[in-house]
């Protein structure tokens, strides 16, 4: 059973929120927000599965 809105865009939503809340002001709240909007986003793709995050942020060079 799928949400009716998916879980990464409750999380971006989410993330640019809390960032407009916590923002003062200028170039830092916006680049704050474009930063807890991307991660609002993955953690919500990662909880409907569309990414995995563990896999991604574990792997290693090989050389």
């Amino acid at each position: 059973m799928s949400p009716a809105t998916p879980y990464s865009w409750i999380g971006l939503l989410a993330g640019l929120l809390l960032a407009i809340a916590g923002a003062v002001g200028g170039a830092g709240a916006f680049f704050g927000a474009l930063v807890l909007g991307a991660v609002g986003w993955a953690v919500g793709a990662q909880a409907e599965g569309r990414i995995d995050l563990v896999s991604a942020l574990s792997r290693r060079s090989r050389g």
